[in-house]
């Protein structure tokens, strides 16, 4: 209640990336004070006593970060006293970007949603593992990697792998992301050819490895049946360990905002690509010929966004647009209403 009453209608009163950095520095301050990080604990947290085994992973509970809160991995410490049982951070290329012009971030209240065209602005792969070797929660933590924007497509495959090298001491998982729509020329990647040659290539790299770390697919949520026919395939053939089902959309149906946030370019997320997501993630569920994992993201605002999901098929959910409209109590309530 003191979220939606005060703090929201506060930071929405500041450009969107701002108060994003502000609310940053603000959790950061506040989990150095002993007994507040005890009182964010007892609020925030839901103890669950079995934990969901999946990869090889034992997680706490169902509900994490997506990718593209924590990008550059600030707050990878923090984040477990606000009840998350994982967290992606990145997306992660390896050499640092600014990415897009600002501005580049604009909410949608009247749809609850938010576009954005960020453009994978990150410190890189070099500082961020430097930055996540420091940690010393126990969260289960993803590195979300991508290609540099001046990486020619062809020679993409050397950019995740450099960023999975990089990573792979530091982070639990991986998230391989050809699905953003803020890069060029990246939703390519999705296609036959071009999606194998990097999961293959990765997948070899993982098996060099004293273990393997599981490795999963985000995927957009505009693809045609006959295209999810193509990653499934895929995914089966390269022994992913799972599909992150989905990314934002670039799909404007039933808006009610005004034209000129409507209108501005980049990717969609929030309550309206819930219903483009769930068919995705139904697809894909329905039509694996072996089992592999699948991760719901898209549109969850509320325990029964995200039970349905888990009914769907997902095993695990994540958060992002949901937890900036509805507050951090968001993760609690949907944990007690999943154990």
């Amino acid at each position: 209640m003191i979220y939606k009453a005060i703090i929201r209608p506060l930071l929405f009163m500041m450009d969107a990336e701002q108060a994003h950095h502000f609310t940053f520095r603000c959790i950061k301050r506040l989990v150095r004070i002993p007994f507040l990080s005890l009182l964010l604990r007892k609020i925030f947290c839901q103890h669950q006593t079995n934990p969901v085994v999946l990869n090889g992973l034992a997680f706490p509970g169902r509900v994490g970060l997506a990718a593209g809160f924590d990008k550059n991995a600030m707050l990878v410490d923090e984040w477990e006293y606000f009840g998350f049982s994982f967290i992606e951070v990145g997306t992660i290329t390896p050499r640092p970007q600014a990415g897009n012009p600002k501005p580049r971030l604009f909410r949608l209240p009247k749809d609850e949603a938010i576009i954005n065209r960020m453009g994978f602005n990150n410190d890189g792969a070099d500082a961020i593992a430097l930055r996540l070797s420091k940690r010393k929660s126990k969260l289960i933590v993803g590195g979300n990697i991508g290609k540099n924007k001046d990486t020619p497509n062809e020679n993409a495959a050397d950019d995740y792998l450099y960023c999975f090298n990089k990573l792979f001491p530091v982070v639990d998982f991986f998230t391989v992301n050809v699905s953003s729509p803020n890069t060029p020329g990246l939703r390519e990647l999705q296609d036959g050819d071009m999606l194998r040659k990097i999961l293959n290539v990765l997948q070899e790299e993982n098996k060099k490895m004293p273990f393997k770390k599981p490795v999963f697919l985000k995927i957009a949520p505009d693809l045609t049946e006959t295209q999810l026919d193509q990653i499934i395939s895929i995914v089966e053939e390269t022994n992913l360990a799972g599909i992150i089902a989905a990314n934002t959309t670039i799909s404007r149906d039933g808006l009610k905002s005004n034209s000129d946030l409507v209108n501005q370019v980049g990717g969609l997320s929030g309550k309206p690509v819930k219903k483009k997501s769930d068919e995705v993630l139904a697809y894909i569920a329905a039509h694996r010929r072996k089992r592999f994992s699948l991760i719901a993201s898209g549109g969850i605002h509320s325990p029964e966004d995200a039970l349905e999901k888990i009914k769907i098929g997902a095993d695990l959910v994540q958060v992002y647009t949901g937890f900036i409209y509805e507050g951090p109590a968001l993760v609690k309530r949907i944990e007690k209403s999943l154990a």
